[in-house]
């Protein structure tokens, strides 16, 4: 396997967020790979417009992702108050370089950033990656019960 670079974004990724930066600060379409990755490789976060990817990347604390030279192989990032909760989101790696440890590498460098190493919690939701987690030390929480309000459609934003 080639050479992988992870970046530990600055918050917000203003980088990758408004100039589509990647490895070495360079221009590299980094918001079109970011969208690519996850239009081939989440299908909870496939047709995401750019204006939606700008707005969540502005909204998070921490943002990583992987390169292999100027491909996009592994992101993820995280919101949280800073003491008391931590939440993961998106994280993704293409299903042709699963199992080679670049998943544990994103989640690890998430957990492990300023903002979310000394929180309380630290919460994901998953639909089918749990044994990965457990792997890392998540648990199932028997005591606490996902709740969902989806919008109606009408309400969504999609610039």
């Amino acid at each position: 396997m080639a050479y992988i670079k992870l970046i530990k974004h600055a918050p917000g990724a203003p980088g990758l967020r408004l100039l589509g930066l990647g490895p070495g600060l360079l221009p590299t379409r980094g918001l079109a790979k970011l969208r690519r990755l996850f239009d081939k490789h989440a299908f909870w976060a496939n047709g995401r417009s750019f204006y939606q990817l700008r707005q969540l990347l502005a909204g998070s604390q921490v943002v990583v992702s992987l390169w292999q030279g100027k491909r996009m192989v592994g992101f993820g990032r995280a919101t949280s108050d800073g003491i008391c909760r931590a939440v993961l989101w998106d994280v993704v790696i293409p299903v042709d370089l699963q199992r080679q440890g670049l998943g544990r590498q994103v989640v690890e460098a998430l957990l492990n950033s300023k903002s979310i190493n000394e929180v309380e919690r630290v919460y994901l939701m998953t639909s089918n990656s749990a044994d990965f987690y457990k792997q890392m030390g998540f648990q199932n929480v028997e005591d606490q019960q996902l709740l969902v309000k989806k919008q109606a459609e009408g309400q969504i934003f999609k610039n």
